[in-house]
């Protein structure tokens, strides 16, 4: 068997000189028939390595439970980059930030008010244990010196912007020794002095995290340690979009420019991202950083392969630079057609707060937050039998957007990205209802594991409004809530489901146009795509090949807000939005 270790200068595979030349790739952003094409595009681009996060909400979405089955078969991914020839590294955390909902760990760690965040608390590290055990029981059989494609692991993620436990770090550091890790530990950290010092700890290898200025960041990084393999593990090629901004470009040629310069020291890289993919489903993040601003679904990150794994000018750019410094395959990618287009009509499918009146209700005095009702909740509807004169509503803080509808007729929408709290609203004769929408956790930053919902409470005029109904709903809840098809018609009002059929010649890659519709969540065949919003930037959302079936297919719709247009429309490119403003 193999064996890769850190030289004084050096990693060393079997005892000779090995760089490492990386790139990210999410198996859980990427449907997993498609794991097989973009290992083997990195490996045409160049690469001889394959990073991926785990994301322990999506494993174990309640305590105790864990699910590997489908884009969640950390073991099968490992093993495809393995048949591509290629080494991996695996970044557990047990924090990943990846602009991903509450930065990959669980909403239930924090249903307990006592249990403490990325730090030594007794509940938080006792999760912790059992949650790395099950990851290094997958990773442990498949470390290159059992055969396997593993070379490096990551304890934490960024911890020196976020704490200074080192206690907590080596009590992580101990628990991955003792679960059968033998290969290098690795840690990150941007390269500020500060950082990197409250960062790691003794037997870890420092990385550093960055995008741009790599001389200077190495020579940071070299002071700071300085014996051992230079590595950024997070060359930022690209970044991410928050919902209201612009889509966030690099240019190719500066990009590829930089990463020279890094090579040209002797250093290696993992390119973050190679591949991005999609926060499928309601997986996306949130920043926090005194304005709350959701990520889109689209995880493009302006990488080297787009969202939909073509090769982008980032690729051939990085793939020049990268013969340089290695001998690059003959073969490369093929190029991609243009998607398959089209449209069918959008029918109603049945009002979505009447089809939640199916669901069990739970009584209570005060509103529940999210915590309290639903950890994994999407939705908490609230329902108030009372009337009451016109006035106005107030409410403590809104987490993260609130639908407002009196007597079946909705008045309006308070966001927390807005700061808004007070809506005046007019008599109610029968009852009030309120809406909750969770558009994503914080990842990043000191509201990591906030909860959610209506906080501080429901006031009219001032007075405490108590008594409430409330309904959880989750992501799997929503589907099932769609009625049949029925009535077409040229706009769809808001908080309606729709359905639409469409026939499929083969299973190419689509583009779905969101540009006529509202807000709301789009599913394929019973494949979640995620959010789409008129705010943009993105105004398409990606359709994996294999959701899709020969013959007919069948889409459906949860519209918040109202759509102008009431088609489904595919294009035949993505539309990630304007560049800036």
């Amino acid at each position: 068997m193999s064996r890769f270790a850190i030289g004084e200068h050096d990693f060393l595979l079997d005892g000779e000189p090995r760089r490492v030349l990386s790139g990210a790739i999410h198996y859980f952003r990427v449907h997993p028939d498609h794991w097989t094409d973009r290992i083997r595009k990195a490996r045409l681009m160049g690469l001889n390595t394959v990073e991926t996060y785990v994301p322990w909400n999506l494993h174990a979405v309640e305590p105790g439970s864990w699910t590997e089955e489908g884009r969640l078969d950390l073991r099968r991914f490992l093993e495809t980059v393995a048949a591509e020839g290629m080494h991996a590294i695996v970044r557990p955390g047990p924090y990943i930030c990846a602009e991903f909902d509450n930065g990959g760990l669980p909403a239930w760690l924090f249903a307990d008010p006592e249990v403490g965040v990325r730090r030594g608390e007794p509940k938080f590290l006792a999760a912790i244990e059992d949650y790395l055990a099950r990851v290094c029981a997958i990773v442990a059989p498949l470390q290159i010196d059992a055969g396997g494609p593993v070379i490096l692991m990551q304890v934490e993620n960024e911890y020196g912007a976020y704490g200074d436990d080192t206690a907590y770090i080596e009590t992580l550091t101990a628990m991955f020794r003792g679960n059968g890790i033998t290969v290098p530990l690795t840690t990150v950290d941007q390269p500020e002095p500060w950082m990197l010092k409250r960062g790691s700890a003794p037997g870890l290898h420092m990385t550093a995290s960055f995008g741009s200025r790599s001389d200077s960041r190495l020579d940071v990084l070299r002071e700071h340690q300085p014996t051992g393999p230079l590595m950024s593990s997070e060359y930022w090629d690209g970044w991410f979009d928050s919902w209201g901004t612009h889509h966030h470009t690099t240019k190719a040629d500066e990009a590829a420019a930089d990463l020279d310069v890094l090579l040209g020291r002797g250093a290696s890289v993992n390119l973050y991202m190679f591949h991005g993919g999609t926060n499928f489903g309601l997986t996306s993040g949130a920043n926090d950083k005194g304005t709350y601003m959701p990520i889109t679904t689209s995880y493009d990150y302006d990488a080297p392969l787009d969202e939909a794994g073509r090769p982008t000018a980032k690729y051939w750019a990085f793939r020049e630079v990268l013969g340089r410094y290695t001998d690059l395959p003959d073969e490369v990618p093929d190029p991609a057609a243009p998607a398959p287009t089209g449209e069918a009509p959008l029918r109603r499918a049945g009002s979505f707060l009447a089809a939640a009146q199916a669901l069990p209700a739970i009584a209570t005095a005060e509103v529940p937050t999210f915590a309290e009702a639903r950890h994994d909740a999407a939705f908490l509807l609230h329902e108030k039998a009372f009337s009451a004169e016109a006035g106005v509503l107030t409410i403590g803080e809104v987490r993260d957007r609130v639908h407002v509808v009196v007597d079946g007729v909705g008045v309006g929408v308070l966001s927390r990205e807005l700061h808004q709290r007070a809506l005046a609203i007019p008599a109610v004769t029968a009852s009030l209802t309120l809406l909750v929408e969770n558009q994503g956790r914080v990842n990043y930053g000191p509201r990591l594991g906030e909860d959610k919902g209506l906080i501080g409470g429901v006031r009219l005029d001032g007075e405490p409004l108590a008594h409430w109904s409330t309904r959880a709903l989750g992501e799997g809840d929503l589907l099932a809530l769609a009625a049949e098809a029925g009535a077409a018609g040229p706009a769809l009002p808001g908080l309606v489901f729709a359905r639409a059929e469409f026939d499929a010649e083969d299973a190419s890659d689509r583009f779905l146009d969101t540009s006529a519709l509202g807000k709301g969540i789009a599913w394929i065949n019973g494949f979640c795509l995620g959010r789409y919003w008129s705010r943009g930037p993105q105004r398409t959302l990606y359709v994996p090949g294999p959701v899709l079936r020969p013959g007919r297919n069948e889409a459906v719709l949860l519209e918040l807000d109202g759509a102008p247009e009431a088609v489904l429309r595919f294009v035949a490119e993505p539309e990630l939005g304007p560049l800036e403003f």
